[in-house]
Parts: C-alpha cells; structure tokens; sequence
C-alpha cells in the first residue's frame, strides 16, 4: 500500500482540512500517516499555516526540514498546501524549488489529483482523523468577514462562507457513528454562522440540531465574535445540557481607542454587558480570550485599562501574543508599528503573570467538587482528562494517579478534585 505523511502546522482549523484531505486519499489506497517524523513514507504533504511571524517561520522550517529529507534520499515527493502557500506560492517557489509543488488553502481537489487521485464529491464529509478517536473539530465555515486591522485571515481564506447546515449535521453523525464524544465546533467567527445562506445568523439551531445527534456528550464552541453575539446561542448553551459551559471569545483588547484602531466593530461597554450577560446566563461559565498587545500607538494607560479588564472579568483561561506586522493588513499599510519589542515582551509577560494568579485561583476553587472527566490519555504515572471547563492541546488538564486503576481512553468518570497548580488540577476517580 502506499503511504503518505501528513504534516498540519497551525489552527485546528487546518487540522480539518488535512482531515479532509486524508479520507480522500485513504479512500484511493494510501495509507495515511500524521506528522510523523519516523516514517518511511515516501510522499510528504505539510498543510502550513501563514497568520503570524512565528507560526510562518515554523512552517518555513518544516519545509526546509522536508527538503533535507529529499535532498538525503529519504523521501520522494514534497507538497506544501495551506495558508502559506496560499500567501506567498511565488516567493516559495522560487526559494525552494525542491518542492514539486505549491497549493493554497482552498483548493484541495488540485493537491488530490497531484497525488495521482481523482477527487470525489461523495466523500465530502468523510475525515481520517488525527485527534484521538473520541474528540473531532467541525469546522462550519471558511474565512471572515470582518477584516480586523492587524488580521491576514481575509487576504488568505476569502469572505465567510458558512457549510450549508445539512451537510454540518451529516458531517458530525458520520464522527459520532465512528466513536467521537466530544465536538469541537470551529470557524474563523462561529457567531456568523449561516448569515451568508440563510439571511439570519443561525448558529442556535445548528448547535440544537447537533445537541441530538446519538452518541455526542460534549459540544463546545470556539472563536466566537464578540459583535453581534446572538441571545439565542447564549439560551441554547444555558439550557442545553450536551453543550459545555465553555466559550472561547477572542476579545484582542479593552480600550476603546485600540478597539477602533484594531478595527474590532465594538466598544468597551459592549464587551463588559456581553460578559455580563454571559455569566448571567451561565454562572459556572469558563470563558477564554485571547488579547493582543503592542498594536500601533498602544500606550502605557492602554495597557493599564487591559490589565484592569484581566482583573475585572478574571477569565477562566487566557493566552497573549505580541502585534507582529502582516504584509496586506489595514495596520501593516496605514499604521506605523511603534512599539519597541522589548516593551511588547513586557506586557505580554506582566499579563500572564497577572493571569497566572487568577488561573490558580479558580482551581483552588475547585478543589473538593466532584467533576465529570474526559479521559484522553495516559502519561507515565498519571491519565490526563478534562472537564467541561477545558478544551483540548489549548487548556489545562486534570491528572488522575494512575496507580492500582485502569482507565479507559474515550471515557467519562467522576473525578474528585484534590489538588491545584496554576495549570493543572490532581484528581482521583470515585468510586461506585
């Protein structure tokens, strides 16, 4: 049979594209293998990402890796497709040529019939999946309208494109027939969802219709858009029991003059009241954001209002990066980037500091309650779960001794909640 490694850098969201793209494959006989770099396939496809400096410089490297392969002998053919190659397929090109060639990010039935495969529609909502067995990403659109001032998203995935709702729903029946408990739904803004098809936003009533699909326990939602957010998802994630307490909401920043700067379509007070609303509705509510800092023109009393929004909301979960200038980007071509690095690192730093406080705050909280844990693996001396309360290779975990018991990946017991870190929660299985 012939192999093929498949090498995903970046969001989860490429993850499903690779997905995608592997069942395709499988189907035509290749045995397909994940981001592995002990295999002796002779095919390598790298789905690359190209949002920000770091992540395009991983996948810069990943290639360059590749191409030693080949170089050595040790593989045949090299493809690069995703985000990247979608931004810069002459620049690499021209660089790398050892590559026998470059696909963008939203053309896969040319990398399928590269590869000596003819594509098929029929297999369009069937995934190889490269998450653990139990938990899938479905991703229900493709690209962003809102064209945020630092953001490249739009230049490379185009426009917000919602999968209509029917093939959504076939798409998650199919995970669940193959023993998947846990979706992950995922977009660039999940709040848009259907606005494009249907005129109206209707993510509600997608996540109702997947709350009754046999099989699926836990439903959680990423990247949702704080402007415009719908009241009718916040009632269906209240009153729906499948569906976590969990949001995550990338809120970039606080203050209203970076708000408009970054082009964020909403206001200080808007995002307050719609926490407000949130934790109204959902006391228990975990809720994660991502923030930026040292966006152009962003002072010391910007900053400070950031930080304040920290300590006011005391999010559940929350990761910070530094602005990193994107070639095509309103910023990148209106806004000079003014703020040193070394002043970047700092308040990244001071936030995550400020963070780390909180975060292990909320787990000692937690401590003594008694939580329904979703087992994912076994680490050494320890099985790795989550709660509801935490999403998977993004938040923290709980470790349960794995000394004198025997757990099954894939499935839920009642933990007792022991101990806390910053990051981590101990626990130990009750016994029936």
């Amino acid at each position: 049979m012939k192999k093929i490694n498949v090498i995903t850098l970046g969001c989860a969201k490429n993850r499903v594209d690779s997905e995608h793209l592997s069942a395709q494959l499988a189907a035509a006989g290749y045995e397909v293998v994940f981001d592995s770099d002990r295999t002796d396939a002779k095919t390598v496809v790298i789905n690359t990402c190209g949002f920000i400096g770091d992540a395009k410089q991983e996948s810069i490297d990943t290639i360059l890796n590749a191409v030693a392969a080949k170089n050595a002998g040790r593989i045949e053919r090299l493809f690069v497709i995703g985000c990247l190659s979608e931004r810069y397929a002459g620049e690499l090109r021209a660089e790398i040529p050892e590559v026998d060639d470059y696909f963008g990010a939203r053309n896969f039935a040319e990398v399928v019939s590269a590869l000596g495969v003819a594509s098929r529609s029929e297999l369009g909502t069937e995934r190889l999946l490269s998450t653990p067995a139990h938990y899938a990403y479905l991703k229900i659109a493709e690209g962003c309208n809102w064209k945020c001032g630092y953001c490249a998203i739009p230049l490379i995935r185009g426009p917000h494109v919602s999968v209509p709702m029917e093939k959504v729903v076939e798409e998650a029946e199919k995970l669940a027939a193959n023993g998947v408990k846990e979706l992950i739904v995922i977009a660039q803004d999940t709040t848009y969802y259907g606005l494009d098809l249907y005129g109206r936003r209707r993510l509600a009533e997608l996540l109702e219709r997947l709350c009754r699909i046999d099989g699926i326990e836990w439903i959680r939602l990423h990247y949702a858009y704080p402007t415009g957010f719908p009241d009718d998802v916040i009632e269906v994630m209240a009153r729906e029991p499948k569906i976590c307490k969990y949001l995550d909401i990338p809120f970039q920043h606080i203050s209203d003059a970076q708000l408009s700067a970054m082009k964020r379509r909403h206001t200080k007070a808007e995002a307050y009241a719609l926490i407000g609303k949130l934790r109204r509705a959902m006391p228990e509510m975990a809720l994660r954001t991502t923030l930026m800092v040292g966006y152009p023109n962003e002072t010391e009393a910007d900053f400070e209002e950031l930080k304040q929004f920290v300590r006011d909301v005391r999010f559940e979960r929350l990761g910070v990066f530094a602005y990193s200038e994107e070639e095509g980007t309103y910023s990148a071509e209106k806004l000079r980037d003014n703020v040193p690095q070394e002043v970047k690192e700092r308040r990244v730093d001071e936030l995550m500091m400020l963070q780390n406080g909180i975060s292990l705050q909320h787990n000692i909280d937690r401590v003594g309650r008694t939580e329904r844990v979703l087992i994912d693996s076994r680490q050494g001396d320890y099985y790795i779960g989550r709660s509801q309360y935490d999403s998977p290779e993004v938040d923290q975990e709980i470790l349960i001794p794995a000394d004198g018991i025997r757990l099954r990946r894939g499935h839920f017991y009642d933990v007792a909640i022991t101990a806390a870190e910053e990051y981590d929660l101990y626990g130990e299985v009750k016994r029936k």
